[in-house]
This record gives C-alpha cells, structure tokens and sequence, in this order.
C-alpha cells in the first residue's frame, strides 16, 4: 500500500498544536490520536502521530489513547506503561506494506539482538520489537474497544511466500502484537485480521488477561510463551495454516520459565474458513490446502521451561487438528486439565501427548517429564483415521494420565497390514500427530506409559476398521473400566510388554487382569 504523505503546512500546523497542548500541560487522561496529527485517512502514516500521543500520555502519569473511526495506517507502534488504547467501533489500525527486499528507512522497528540462545526457538519467537504494536518490560497495558487491527502489511514469516517480504530483513514486521517481560496486561474485545506470524506472541507476561477476541489470520493467533497468571476467555479464532492458541515455553528470555497457572476458557478454535469469514460471520469454508487446516490448541513444541497448573475448559475445536500436549526439549509438565470440550471434522488425532527428545536447548538438558494429566468429558466426531495417541520414549515414560468420560467417533477403515504396523519410536522428531505415519490402532496408540486409567470412553467408527481399538506397548499399570471398542471383528486390546494390566466392567469383554505379558491380543 503507497503511503501518501500529509500536506507539509498541515504537519506543521499539527505539530505546532501537539507542543502547544504538551507546554500547558493540557494532556487529559483520555486523548484522542487525532489530536496528535493522526489522519486515519489509510493513506497518511499515522503510527509517529500515535507515538507521539501515548508518550504525551505516558509523560502525564498516565491514562487511554483513543482512536476515533478511522483507518490509521501504521509501522510500530510503541506500547508504553499505564497507557491503554481504545479503539471504537470503525477504527482500524492498518499495518502498513513494507518493499520485497526490506528497507533501511521506515517500516517497523529493528528485530532487537538476542543471546547466544536464538537457536534454540525460530525467528519469530526471538523478537518482538519488529511488531506493529509492541511493548517490553511495561508495567499497566491496555488494548480495548470493538475496533480492529488489521496486519495486511506483516510478513507470516515464511521465506519466499507469495507477494510477501522475507521477515528478517530490514524495516519488515512479522506480528500484529509483540510483548516482552511485561505485567499487568488487559487485551479485550477487539479483533485482529490477518496477525502476521503472531496475532499475539507474549513472552515473559505475567498476569494477563485476553478476553472476548476475534481473531482471523494467517498463521498463528495467540502464543503464551513463558507467561505466568494468564487468562484467555471467551475467544474465536479461525488460523487455517497454523495454531490457534499456542502456549509455549521455550529459551527466548535467555533461561527456561515455564508457562503456568494457566487457564483457557470458552474459546472457539478452527482452521475450517477463508481468511476473514469469521470477521464477517459468513464462515466459508476453506479449500485447496496443501495440509489440512490446523487451528487448535496445543503446548508445546517450544518446550524448555514447561508447563504446570493449566486447565482449559468449555472449548470448542472445529475443522481443525485436535488437542496437542508436548515436552520435547526438556520441560516439566504437570497439573494439566482438559474438561469440557466438543470436536467436530477434527483432521488428525482428536488427542495428542508426547514426550520426545528433540532436546533443542543447552547441551546439559536432560529429557522432560509430563505426568497428572486429566482429559474429561469430551466428544469427537468425524475425526482422520489417526487415532489419539500417548507416547514417551524409551526410559522416559509419560505417567500418571486419567481419562474419561470420552467418546471418540473416527472415520475408520483401517486394514489389516495397517494392524500390524511397528512404528518407529522417532525419538528426536518433530513433534505431530503425524510423526509416526499410519498407526496400528483405532482409538489409542499408547506406548511408553506409566499408570494409565480409562473409563467410560467409548470409540466409534464411521467405516469398519481391521485395526485394535487400544494398542498399549511399554505400558505399566493400566485400568480400563466400561470402555466401548470399534464395532467389529478386530480385537479390543493389543498388548505388548504391559505390566500390572485391569480390564473390567466392560460390555461384551470379559473381566481380566494381567501381571505381566509379552504379547496378547483380545
């Protein structure tokens, strides 16, 4: 998008009222941008006039920067303690286009230098500065109002993508929000179209609340890395090439801290619909994807500090991958609660928890541990052939998991040579419900586990399937109690090296308990 420049007597008649309002000390706690030289005609660019009124404000002790209707089209805008934005109903807060091969003059702020650590975590998540709005060590931050942000001109991040700046040159942003090591923060009822890498990445952020947001965009949306006392409510999200809501916790603040006391509540995730038809309600659905949709909630990937005291509640995940639960690069993960939650057209495995051993980190980690894990009243319907799965490595087993009330329609069909697969344990790969390939079972792959218990979980299949319904290898101290198998002829169980085994209260299985067994099938 060109940027028109404002008349040169116009700027300096702005200019001159901005300083006269400043010397007499007449900066109110609430401003409008507009008294500061913003045009919000989509052409000017407003983001030195913005700045100029949250420093006023700033100066002042304090107090909201308001932006009118309007479409302020904006490089970084610098966030600053005790200011909070309102953006009203018709706002917009448009990133501006940035040249192919970057820029030495405007565009976004600089990507700040990181530590000897950056290897550790991707681009994206080692800087927050090259953002359009972003902050860093503030203390009282607000983003407010039914208005919009609008990250048209934000690179995804992704090198050689179509029409789009490669992110890690000169002047090119990559999130729509950027926060660093940051408190008492308050993101609230706005909506974020096309976020860049990030609609929101906030790393080292303690006591954040995210309410009421409605986001689509074209990678991820919200990113939680580090961050203690959070609280995301009452969300929609709609990210089709990548994660819906992402918590993390890699080594992007130089040390591992882990993302904790945690809770999502009441969000809608999904991957299913063109870009922006979830702004306008008319909820297209997508087509022509190389992959299918991603869009849901997952922990992990980035896993150097984990995670610990996390429930998320009463969400919902619709055309899109399901739940991913991951330690992958040394992280404690415990205390961990999934309750309430409906799945529809789920394109992969409606349950993922894995505890792997990529080890990207310092070279003294050691593997994770993830343990207390309790996955509640939930339904899937139509999900892939991938059935959920749990799996550790050798000598790190993942422990101590409860699973029930649960019921898991797949789409089936399944076949025999499928029923008989090994996979391969695939210890430092990256971490994805198709990691393994195809997988010999129809409800559970289980492998590398220690006190497992499931009851009332039923697996339904919507074509007839060859493969067991509960495949447990390495596993020590399993309970199943009233489970339901795939009507058909395969057998229930397939065990392998499974230790201190219970099967009872089933129908149609007989009661039985096991001590110690190399293989058996029933």
């Amino acid at each position: 998008m060109a940027a028109a420049a404002a008349p040169a007597a116009s700027s300096a008649l702005d200019a001159r009222a901005t300083g006269n309002l400043e010397r007499a000390g007449q900066v109110a706690s609430w401003v409008n941008v507009r008294q500061f030289g913003a045009r919000g005609d989509g052409a000017a660019i407003d983001s030195p006039a913005i700045n100029r009124a949250i420093d006023a404000v700033a100066k002042a002790g304090g107090g909201t920067v308001v932006f009118p209707a309007g479409v302020f089209l904006s490089y970084s805008i610098r966030l600053k303690s005790k200011v909070g934005l309102f953006l009203d109903h018709g706002a917009v807060i448009l990133a501006g286009d940035t040249p192919l091969d970057g820029t030495t003059t405007g565009g976004y702020d600089a990507a700040e230098p990181q530590g000897d650590w950056e290897a550790y975590q991707d681009y994206g998540h080692n800087h927050w500065h090259n953002s359009l709005l972003w902050g860093e060590d503030l203390d009282g931050v607000s983003i407010i109002g039914p208005g919009l942000i609008w990250g048209k001109g934000l690179s995804r991040g992704w090198n050689g993508e179509p029409g789009r700046p490669d992110t890690t040159k000169s002047g090119v942003g990559n999130k729509a929000i950027g926060l660093k090591n940051c408190r008492n923060v308050l993101l609230r009822d706005f909506k974020i179209l096309e976020g860049g890498w990030f609609g929101i990445l906030a790393t080292g952020v303690d006591n954040l609340t995210i309410d009421n947001l409605l986001i689509d965009t074209n990678r991820d949306g919200i990113d939680l890395d580090c961050c203690r006392n959070v609280r995301v409510s009452n969300c929609s999200v709609n990210s089709p090439w990548d994660d819906g809501i992402c918590p993390k916790s890699s080594f992007a603040l130089g040390y591992p801290r882990p993302t904790e006391n945690l809770t999502i509540a009441n969000c809608y995730v999904t991957g299913g619909f063109v870009l922006g038809s979830l702004l306008d309600g008319t909820r297209k659905p997508i087509t022509g994807l190389t992959d299918p949709p991603t869009g849901r909630i997952k922990l992990g990937t980035e896993s150097n500090g984990g995670f610990r005291n996390v429930t998320i509640s009463n969400c919902i995940f619709e055309s899109s991958e399901g739940f991913a639960l991951e330690t992958e690069d040394g992280a404690l993960v415990e205390d961990i609660v999934f309750t309430g939650i409906t799945m529809r057209d789920i394109r992969s495995a409606p349950l993922f928890l894995r505890l792997g051993s990529r080890m990207r980190g310092p070279r003294d980690a050691k593997p994770g541990v993830l343990r207390r894990v309790i996955l509640s009243n939930i339904t899937s319907s139509g999900a892939s052939q991938l059935p959920s799965s749990l799996t550790g490595v050798p000598g790190h087993p993942i422990e101590d998991i409860k699973i029930c009330d649960v019921f898991l329609e797949q789409v089936g069909g399944g076949t025999t040579e499928m029923a008989t697969l090994q996979p391969e344990e695939r210890a430092q790969a990256y971490p994805d419900p198709k990691m393994f390939g195809d997988l010999p079972a129809t409800g559970f792959f289980v492998r590398h586990v220690r006190n497992l218990e499931m009851s009332n979980v039923e697996i339904a299949v919507r074509a007839a399937d060859s493969r067991p319904t509960f495949w447990l290898q390495d596993v020590v101290g399993a309970d199943f109690f009233r489970v339901r198998a795939a009507q058909g002829t395969a057998p229930t169980f397939d065990l392998r090296q499974v230790k201190d085994f219970r099967s009872f209260g089933s129908r149609g299985l007989p009661d039985v308990a096991i001590e110690s067994v190399e293989e058996r099938k029933m």
